[in-house]
């Protein structure tokens, strides 16, 4: 008999918002219209990899918050339909979060968000049963600001400590973390006690004056270069170590969620290399060509429209 592939336990803590996509076939125009199209999607950079991590066959739950509205349950129902256990509290008083995503012609993305209720999501929604058997526990920096949003985030960290989990940190964004100035920023991130963190280049920039210094935050840093792959750093025996995946150029008019995609890729190989118990280099190698790859099916099968009840 075959043996059975391992299915990682893994947790996400993070945003289930809509998004309400614009992109124009060209420039907009002042004070006239413009042919395009209007899309209402399923958001959220907790949210795309989890559905990522779901489609890959891991036991995967997302902790996060909606409104009671039928925006709210059409993406519960989504993620469901991707393999995601959704561990999701209500918020009667605000509405589900949207965000308005902007799409230049050529692919550039700008956000406008209206998080509503997942910036309601607080320790107390949290149970520590889910986390007992946890492998992993991915947290978007944007879980680890605000309140009491913030302290969920914060709690989710510990118990996945507690349970002798892995925690990863996206920095996700990095405007939210400009605002808070470096010195709070790198401190929350810290609080987290992460066991590696994930960032672009802008994000890596606004904590960090050099690459190198990303791992006085997380023994291992993975910067994503897009359509250039992956640079990840790790120190060994006192020694720093820097590697370059390369990843294939792939034609998209709409880049959202490829890099949190990728963060799914990336997990489930840098578990699966811990787990068969391959050399460092080795298995951080196999784990970002494993995100590209996850980045390049994102790209080719981005979300489809909600349905709405």
């Amino acid at each position: 008999m075959a043996e059975r592939k391992h299915a990682p336990r893994i947790i996400v803590l993070g945003d289930l918002v809509v998004d309400v996509v614009l992109a124009p076939q060209i420039g907009l125009l002042p004070g006239t219209d413009v042919p395009g199209r209007v899309m209402l999607r399923q958001g959220g950079s907790g949210t795309t990899t989890a559905r990522w991590l779901g489609r890959s066959g891991a036991r995967v739950a997302l902790v996060g918050a909606v409104g009671r509205d039928a925006a709210g349950r059409a993406l519960v129902r989504a993620v469901r339909a991707d393999g995601v256990t959704p561990r999701v509290a209500i918020i009667p008083e605000s509405p589900t979060g949207r965000v308005g995503v902007f799409v230049q012609p050529g692919g550039e993305r700008s956000f406008v968000q209206d998080r509503g209720a997942a910036l309601a999501l607080s320790p107390d929604h949290l149970r520590p049963r889910w986390f007992e058997d946890a492998e992993l526990v991915h947290i978007p920096a944007y879980s680890l600001l605000g309140s009491p949003l913030g302290e969920a985030g914060a709690r989710a960290a510990a118990l996945a400590h507690g349970a002798g989990a892995l925690v990863t940190v996206d920095l996700s964004s990095s405007g939210p973390l400009l605002a808070l100035g470096r010195t709070e920023a790198i401190g929350t991130i810290l609080a987290a006690r992460p066991d590696l963190i994930f960032a672009t280049g802008p994000e890596a920039g606004v904590i960090a004056a050099t690459e190198e210094a990303l791992l006085e935050i997380a023994p291992v840093a993975v910067i994503k270069l897009g359509p250039r792959g992956a640079r990840i750093l790790y120190r060994r025996r006192n020694a720093l170590h820097q590697l370059d995946v390369g990843a294939a150029t792939i034609a998209a008019a709409d880049t959202t969620g490829a890099g949190d995609a990728f963060d799914a890729g990336f997990i489930i190989g840098w578990l699966a290399g811990r787990r068969d118990g391959l050399a460092t280099a080795t298995t951080l190698r196999q784990a970002a060509a494993a995100g590209n790859r996850m980045a390049a099916r994102h790209l080719r099968r981005p979300p489809q429209e909600l349905g709405f009840e």
